[in-house]
């Protein structure tokens, strides 16, 4: 006799399922069964304290499919609808709600249809969006008007990565006969950090040879 249960991510499936399981080892007898992996697939998480019989069912199934899937898991959650657990009428034909778990039926094609439209709105909501990018201005300054300010600009451009652009550049007077190199970049911003590229590579060795610091004149989200 088929045995409904819905709701299952709820306070009210969760308890259904809970009395359902008081005097049971597993959903269809005393071995696991793809009933038991059905109904497992439809709950949420780990049923609390205040399930005990729906608790240790779950760690029951768990640990035996842990063996089967030794893989690392990430975490996901799942969702579901129905109604409370009912025992059809001996004498009357039992109506079934299309989202409620009927253990021993065959899956339909709407019920297939159903699947897939499930997972393609799945993958679409979690589909990476594209990374912003940022253009900025910086101004890097030579130690002195003895510097080469040529091998500093070729110092600055050396400096490579995934996301990272230089642009045009220009030489601007500073006083005293020093010039310092204004130059555009364009990042990636999940791909590249302003602070890293001047602390790790424009004023760190072989560049701080020619370069004494770099100032972000302008920071643009593009």
């Amino acid at each position: 006799m088929a045995v409904t249960f819905s709701d299952l991510h709820t306070e009210e499936g969760l308890k259904s399922l809970d009395q359902f399981l008081s005097n049971k080892t597993y959903i269809s007898g005393d071995a696991l069964t793809k009933d038991d992996i059905k109904v497992y697939a439809a709950v949420v998480a780990k049923p609390g304290d205040s399930y005990p019989n729906a608790c240790r069912w779950y760690e029951s199934v768990s640990s035996q499919l842990a063996s089967s899937f030794p893989g690392q898991a990430v975490g996901v959650r799942v969702g579901g609808e129905g109604a409370p657990v009912e025992e059809p009428k001996k004498d009357a034909p039992v109506e079934e709600d299309e989202d409620d778990l009927d253990l021993f039926g065959d899956e339909t094609e709407e019920d297939k249809k159903a699947a897939e439209e499930r997972e393609a709105a799945k993958k679409a909501s979690t589909k990476k969006k594209e990374s912003g990018k940022s253009s900025i201005l910086m101004d890097v300054k030579p130690w002195d008007d003895e510097t080469d300010m040529k091998k500093l600009e070729e110092a600055v451009r050396s400096v490579e990565m995934p996301g990272l652009l230089w642009g045009a550049s220009k030489l601007v007077p500073v006083g005293y006969g020093i010039k310092k190199l204004q130059i555009m970049l364009t990042i990636v911003d999940d791909l590249v950090s302003p602070d890293n590229i001047i602390e790790d590579y424009l004023t760190a060795e072989p560049a701080n040879e020619y370069i004494q610091s770099c100032d972000i004149v302008a920071f643009n989200k593009i």
